[in-house]
């Protein structure tokens, strides 16, 4: 495992700015292990719910942590409010820096990660090969 530490600036989007530094790597897989900071908007998706909500306001990051792969990232964060009030779920595309986001990106560079759809769940999935191994082999 390789440690890649990452501060993202105002404006940045989350979830866009994790993949592109995974790829910058020259990496295919990673996990963020942790992630703190401010937004301004999110767009986290609840459980079960089939589109994200829209959080507005000053929003403290809690925790972000998640898989990355070159073709996307399935992150989860806990974000808390003005008013302490705190939500949590899928990060979805929009999840906008306020003025920072600092995290700790793990890349595996033993691995290779991808998003295939698994008829099982229905949804596209983590699938985990070895670096080097073909698409298909297990």
């Amino acid at each position: 495992m390789r440690v890649h530490p990452l501060r993202l600036s105002p404006g940045d989007d989350v979830r866009h700015a994790v993949v592109e530094a995974l790829k910058s790597c020259n990496a295919s897989a990673a996990f963020v292990l942790q992630g703190i900071g401010s937004l301004g908007a999110a767009q986290v998706r609840f459980a079960g719910a089939e589109l994200p909500a829209e959080l507005r306001g000053d929003l403290e990051i809690l925790t972000l942590a998640g898989s990355v792969s070159p073709d996307g990232a399935h992150l989860h964060v806990c974000v808390s409010d003005a008013c302490g009030h705190v939500s949590g779920g899928h990060v979805a595309p929009g999840c906008i820096v306020r003025t920072t986001v600092e995290l700790l990106l793990a890349l595996l560079p033993d691995h290779r990660f991808s998003r295939e759809h698994d008829p099982q769940t229905g949804y596209a999935e983590l699938t985990i090969r070895q670096a080097g191994q073909p698409d298909g082999a297990s």
